[in-house]
């Protein structure tokens, strides 16, 4: 579970971390009400579940409330990687000397938390490590110490910090380790942690990922939960279904998590990229099917979906009868390829004889395929079976 930035910050705030001052707005109105409020310079930051929000033309520094007015005007209702913008998060601006980078997270082969730290803030950390590795510090912890104060305090100096900083830089490591522990997150992420020009440490953007097998511990944390957004995830699993919206244009709906997985990286592997994970579990029923394709088909930036059912709990033909039923709505806008394999595969294919779907039987071949209608290539002949095929 993914929250907004200005939903993070507050957290961060609960547990003694610096956060710039702000508020939410959601109206060019509000935002200037809020800057007029809060005095000086100010920065409008659109609020979405991604990154890229700067390149994306989401932020402004607005020197009044008048700017500010201006800059919400311009960024609200603005779409980035796909999200539409609904709220904009408008806080005093910082005057930044550095960008440091401090983040919590898991690393599942040593089963330990690790915590990461970098003098080149600001960036992605994966373009750092790709950059320059070497200016990232990880440090796994012990699971029943956590983070000791000669740890934090080693960190603090490999990023060249001094005098008061260090002990400001400890405190603020200590509250993000108990705010990742505290609220059994994932990831907690300060980037760019700022050494301002007043010489104050200040955490100028937050994230926080929450595990959602958690969240039964934490019912003020899951009330959280943005719907807004988050339309598709939740009917999906209102539906039953584990569905991740990702940056794609090609729609997965697959049974079992690792069969998903194998087909997305096989869309990866011939040039495309995933639209989603879904997964429609095992046994699933035509109605769950019916949906899933529903909430594939709703998303604008789909240009081909690629069902890939290994059919053992899960019926071929029940599939079928979904996907049909889904069509029969008003008939998807974009190409469709079917691999069915298992349990009453002959039935489900012969439902889908005349369908106008593109049928194939390998998943190296579906993969492919629906790679290349992406990008307008037309299929080979020898590469399906069912309606297609026949007529080629």
């Amino acid at each position: 579970m993914d929250l907004y930035e200005y939903q993070a910050k507050e957290l961060f705030a609960r547990f003694g971390i610096p956060v710039p001052q702000g508020e939410v707005a959601s109206s060019p109105s509000e935002a200037r009400e809020i800057a007029a409020r809060l005095g000086g310079p100010v920065a409008v930051k659109a609020q979405v579940l991604a990154g890229g929000r700067g390149r994306a033309g989401g932020i402004a520094i607005a020197p009044g409330p008048q700017h500010a007015e201006e800059a919400a005007g311009r960024i609200l209702g603005m779409t980035i990687r796909g999200l539409a913008v609904r709220r904009v998060l408008v806080e005093q601006a910082a005057h930044i000397a550095q960008e440091l980078y401090l983040g919590f997270t898991i690393d599942r082969a040593a089963r330990r938390i690790v915590v990461m730290a970098s003098s080149q803030g600001g960036v992605d950390v994966e373009e750092v490590a790709w950059r320059s590795p070497a200016s990232i510090v990880r440090l796994s912890l012990d699971p029943f110490l956590g983070l000791r104060d000669f740890q934090a305090r080693a960190l603090a100096f490999r990023l060249g910090l001094e005098g008061g900083l260090v002990q400001e830089f400890v405190a603020i490591a200590h509250s993000l380790c108990r705010a990742f522990r505290e609220c059994d997150a994932t990831l907690a992420e300060i980037n760019p942690l700022a050494i301002t020009s007043e010489g104050k440490i200040l955490a100028v953007d937050a994230k926080l990922v929450l595990d959602d097998n958690a969240l039964f511990r934490h019912p003020e944390l899951a009330q959280m939960r943005e719907a807004a957004e988050e339309v598709a995830e939740r009917e999906a699993r209102e539906k039953g279904l584990s569905y991740i919206r990702l940056e794609g244009n090609i729609g997965c709906l697959v049974n079992g998590a690792g069969l998903a997985m194998t087909t997305m990286d096989l869309i990866k592997l011939y040039g495309g990229e995933p639209a989603n994970f879904l997964d429609i579990g095992g046994g699933a029923p035509l109605e769950r099917i019916r949906a899933a394709l529903d909430i594939i088909l709703r998303d604008q930036r789909v240009r081909a979906v690629l069902v890939n059912i290994f059919g053992g709990l899960t019926r071929c033909d029940e599939v079928a009868r979904g996907l049909l039923e889904a069509m029969a709505k008003g008939g998807p806008s974009v190409p469709m390829v079917v691999r069915l394999v298992g349990t009453n595969v002959e039935e489900g294919r012969a439902l889908l004889a005349g369908s106008g779907v593109y049928a194939v039987q390998s998943l190296t071949q579906a993969a492919e395929l629906a790679v290349n209608l992406t990008k307008g290539t037309p299929p080979s002949p020898l590469a399906s079976w069912g309606p297609r095929a026949k007529e080629a």
